[in-house]
């Protein structure tokens, strides 16, 4: 009883085994199958080429009994109508040997070529569902396939998800960080760029205004102009509060 149930449980994990390699890949165990079936039928077809052989030899032999029966027949009468009984006798003795062979092997290339063309039915119908199996198996292959890249395809769109929690929104979210990084610097780099452009005018406009002053001056000394003519200058207004003056 013991050993039973170790033989039992045995056969329970091979069958086991095998499953899985029966479902790791279904495809390639369908072909297996396609394969051992042509080969089968590969040896019922050299059967039945040997068997038609045999017809053939059968159909050979019951020409050659109709020949040789016309032959006898022929020289039978012959001799009969030369009055020749006993030689006559003979071959209507042989004539009638030949008749029963005759029907024995026409009644055996019935049998035969009965059986064999139900055998040739048989493989011609096993040959068209083999087809039909390489087909389906063709079909199945590329479905499987199709699904399989469907499957593909699913998990990428899952791992291409915009959203932070996913592996591929968490890695947009540190190119987002560092593009905001890089605009920052550039805007701090812009804001300094504009540093003392105020103070730098502001010493252009006060040079301009001290040039100008100069060359009022210069007009003066040569007497191309009088003082009174010369208007009051608004640089004070522009370079800060003016000092007032001391009364002597």
């Amino acid at each position: 009883m013991i050993a039973g149930k170790f033989w039992a449980s045995f056969k329970a994990q091979l069958n086991k085994l095998a499953n899985l390699f029966w479902e790791a890949d279904p495809i390639a165990q369908m072909r297996y199958e396609y394969d051992n079936a042509v080969e089968q039928l590969k040896e019922g077809r050299k059967g039945l080429e040997m068997y038609r052989g045999l017809v053939e030899r059968v159909t050979r032999q019951v020409q050659e009994n109709e020949a040789h029966g016309k032959k006898l027949e022929a020289q039978a009468k012959a001799y009969l109508k030369a009055g020749d009984r006993e030689t006559a006798s003979r071959f209507a003795l042989e004539l009638q040997k030949n008749k029963k062979e005759l029907e024995e092997n026409k009644a055996q290339l019935a049998m035969h070529e009965g059986a064999y063309q139900n055998n040739l039915m048989k493989i011609q119908h096993a040959n068209k569902k083999l087809i039909e199996v390489r087909e389906k198996i063709q079909k199945y292959d590329a479905e499987l396939k199709m699904s399989e890249a469907e499957a593909e395809i699913s998990k990428l769109s899952e791992s291409f998800d915009m959203n932070i929690t996913t592996d591929f929104g968490q890695i947009e979210n540190v190119v987002q960080q560092k593009i905001d990084n890089n605009r920052g610097k550039a805007r701090v780099a812009a804001d300094l760029s504009q540093k003392g452009i105020a103070d730098i005018k502001a010493e252009e406009n006060m040079e301009k205004m001290l040039a100008e002053d100069a060359l009022k001056d210069l007009e003066i000394e040569m007497g191309l102009k009088s003082p009174e003519t010369v208007p009051v200058t608004e640089s004070a207004k522009d370079l800060g509060p003016a000092t007032e003056k001391q009364t002597s």
